[in-house]
């Protein structure tokens, strides 16, 4: 072993207590090569982690990890051993990941995100003549995936590639540097982070058949519906991995249904977990909910979503370079437990985590990839995958079903719109149907009649009609729309709100209210934005829906009469409101709007098939390739349109532009930010209270878990309205200079109303009676 050659030192230790550079390299790639051996990586991987750190052998590092001077470049020194060893392409895939595990994937030929390109690092730096015992990297590797023979689109299965081992390195190597500074932490008494779940998906498989049994005598049409529709999907579990459909209508049972298949198929198949993607974030904790009843565990479920980001804080004592890290001395506080690397056999997060992190190039977001290889990813409402990264989008799916042991399951209440097999070219083909003869399920799953009204309806009008009503949902566009509108109705019993303008545990109150005023036959009437449409089981006799895309109008009519239990056929009413700011629908729903209103001009009925199919053509079909992949890579006058294209450029030496692609890659154009509200629920008013109070004491790198507990009482906010309220000392950061903008919780307690939540509009609100002294 060479003497006094350490990866991590211990401050107040003496070195002996120090991990040895050959032990961690060791233990680094024994553990990557076990990460990646679900899609036949191990060879490579552990190679990337025999060689990850071989940079801290010069003296510079030696010398700072011992407390004196700055932090070096490590990184680089294995990236070019690699590219050497390994040759042009697997060596360059490789670099990638090795050059990158700190500082992220960077652009292979030209700088972009902060970070210099691959080429600049490999050629500005020359392998270390290494000692026999540091060499532990094989002379060869092998790779035993198909990696481009049967792609159709080789530079993505290559880029594809280098993400997934990059991965697997960086997840090595955080959890061996976490168990290596366990030792050392008083509180964790020497045991390694308690991670992972000890159920299996054959646990939880036999746990939802225990559960699913009181469902067994239900009576009515539908809940026989729903029984069949689960026996037909469960008996597909035995079909060999790779894509499938679930076309069932919103009220048929399909979440359940899907889990099941999922954990079925799972355990048949030897899959490892199933990922729940959902488009909506406020439907992820009522969905992950609903998983832990049926499941009858918490801890099995992970919910994951950008409530919070638990990287580790910036840390403004030591200047941060493009090539720095987080090795120090004090490495182990930098070290935080979390939801990064999704060790749960089930895992609910929302399309834009999923989708997100699959283009990113940083490393806490890439952490978690390799453990989609070997899942069930089960994407609840396929066809709201975004317009501008789809062909992307769908290249992902294919590539992990082709290369990569994944089962992906297109689960929507409309039609498979993305598949060959519905008439999109370019779309995912060979996808099995689970659901047996969908257009038979249509037919006996009718339970609604869809109205158009014929002239707008402003305001006041709209109000006298759902006055009108006992029982009535109205759906509208914005939450601006929505507040307006509640304000004209608010005087008469039942007036209710839902919105993203609540928080989580607001919202999970109000709904468990609506359901009982419902069950009770007491009046309801409920404005709400969208987020009731996917994943909310209530069921009103009367909706009425604002214009918007035809399968927003068919989830709007799956609140209606959802069990077919009412005396006649629930009434769907869609209108359009006359022009103004207030209720425009957002840019990114307009076009499905419009595309529905054309539609509906020459069909009839919303939801028959035909309209279905006619929507979708002109939605997604009838647009060219580079509408579908729209995104623009670079920063130059001359960026790029179209990452498969991007990638396709850069194919030759493998010098694809991740940093320029993480960047481009942006689902919601203007992300939203975090603030926390003074939600007091009736069970434990002062929940939030006392989680800030914590949060004000517990060291910066324990601050996870208030976190996680603090995610319930979140609203997100674009981050000019919270700006405006940190200016007026409406809102405040929690401890800034340790924790950045992590934390940012609202002291004016006026902006947060009982009915509709968080308004941000004028920040410097206070009620008249609290400038009375």
């Amino acid at each position: 072993m060479t003497p006094g050659i350490y990866a991590h030192s211990v401050p107040d230790r003496d070195e002996s207590d120090w991990e040895t550079l050959s032990e961690h390299l060791t233990k680094v790639a024994l553990r990557a090569g076990t990460l990646a051996t679900v899609f036949g990586g191990k060879d490579v991987a552990e190679a990337m982690g025999a060689l990850h750190d071989v940079g801290k052998l010069i003296r510079e590092f030696q010398t700072y990890i011992r407390g004196q001077g700055v932090s070096v470049d490590h990184s680089t020194a294995g990236a070019v051993i690699a590219r050497e060893r390994y040759g042009a392409v697997l060596g360059q895939i490789m670099a990638f990941g090795i050059a990158g595990h700190h500082a992220g994937l960077a652009n292979g030929r030209m700088a972009g995100g902060g970070i210099s390109s691959l080429k600049e690092r490999l050629e500005g730096r020359f392998p270390l003549p290494l000692s026999p015992d540091l060499d532990v990297a094989p002379k060869t590797v092998t790779l035993t995936m198909p990696v481009a023979s049967k792609s159709s689109e080789p530079s993505f299965t290559l880029s594809f590639l280098t993400r997934m081992l990059f991965s697997c390195l960086v997840d090595a190597d955080r959890l061996e540097t976490e168990r290596f500074y366990a030792r050392f932490d008083a509180e964790a008494q020497g045991k390694t982070a308690a991670r992972g779940c000890p159920l299996t998906v054959r646990d939880l498989r036999d746990r939802l058949d225990t559960h699913l049994l009181q469902f067994k005598d239900a009576e009515g049409p539908v809940n026989a519906l729903r029984a069949e529709v689960l026996a037909a999907v469960r008996a597909k579990a035995e079909e060999t991995p790779g894509l499938f459909s679930l076309t069932v209508p919103t009220g048929g049972g399909k979440t359940l249904a899907s889990l099941a298949f999922a954990l079925d198929h799972a355990v048949r198949h030897g899959l490892r977990r199933v990922i729940y993607v959902i488009p909506f974030t406020s439907i992820v904790e009522q969905t992950a909910d609903v998983f832990r009843e049926a499941l009858g565990s918490d801890d099995a479920v992970l919910e994951h979503h950008s409530g919070f980001d638990f990287g580790p804080p910036p840390n403004k004592a030591r200047r941060k370079t493009a090539e720095s890290d987080d090795e120090a001395p004090d490495g182990a506080r930098k070290l935080r437990l979390a939801s990064e690397n999704w060790d749960r056999p089930v895992v609910v997060t929302t399309s834009v985590q999923f989708f997100e992190s699959l283009f990113s190039n940083r490393t806490s977001p890439c952490r978690k990839l390799h453990a989609i290889a070997g899942s069930v990813v089960i994407l609840d409402e396929a066809q709201t995958l975004p317009l501008k990264y789809l062909r992307p989008c769908l290249e992902t799916l294919r590539e992990l079903a082709r290369g990569y042991r994944t089962s992906v399951v297109l689960c929507t209440a409309t039609q498979p719109a993305v598949t060959v097999e519905a008439g999109f070219a370019g779309g995912l083909d060979k996808v099995r149907e689970l659901a047996p003869d969908p257009q038979n399920l249509y037919r006996r799953l009718k339970r609604v009649t869809v109205e158009r009204v014929a002239e707008p309806l402003d305001d006041d009008t709209l109000a006298e009609r759902l006055l009108d009503e006992t029982q009535v949902l109205c759906i509208v566009n914005n939450r601006r729309h929505a507040r307006d509108l509640l304000r004209k109705i608010t005087a008469k019993k039942g007036a209710r709100h839902l919105s993203t303008c609540l928080c989580a545990a607001h919202r999970r109150a109000e709904l468990a209210s609506i359901r009982r005023r419902l069950f009770h036959k007491q009046p309801v009437r409920l404005i709400s934005t969208s987020l009731v449409e996917a994943g909310v089981d209530f069921s009103f006799p009367t909706v009425y829906r604002a214009m918007a895309g035809l399968d927003s109008i068919a989830q709007a009519a799956g609140r209606c009469n959802r069990n077919g239990d009412m005396p006649e056929l629930g009434r769907v009413f869609v209108f359009s409101s006359p022009e103004g700011e207030n209720n425009k629908p957002p840019p990114e729903l307009s076009q499905f709007a419009e595309v529905a209103a054309s539609v509906l001009r020459t069909h009839d009925d919303p939801l028959a098939l035909d309209t279905l199919r006619a929507y979708f053509q002109r939605l997604y079909w009838q647009r060219g390739p580079e509408e579908l992949d729209a995104a623009l890579v670079g920063d130059g006058p001359d960026p790029i349109r179209g990452i498969l294209k991007a990638l396709s450029l850069y194919q030759r030496d493998c010098e694809y532009p991740f940093a320029d692609i993480a960047k481009a890659f942006r689902i919601i154009e203007s992300p939203l930010v975090p603030v926390i509200v003074p939600y007091r629920p009736a069970d434990d008013p002062d929940v939030v209270k006392r989680l800030l109070r914590d949060l004000e004491h517990v060291p910066a790198e324990k601050t996870g878990g208030i976190a996680r507990a603090l995610q319930p009482y979140l609203v997100q906010i674009p981050r000019s309205a919270r700006n405006a309220l940190l200016a007026a000392k409406s809102a405040e950061y929690i401890r800034g200079d340790e924790l950045g903008d992590q934390f940012v919780s609202l002291v004016n307690g006026d902006l947060y109303h009982p009915d509709v939540g968080l308004d941000w509009e004028d920040p410097t609100f206070r009620k008249i009676e609290g400038g009375i002294i």
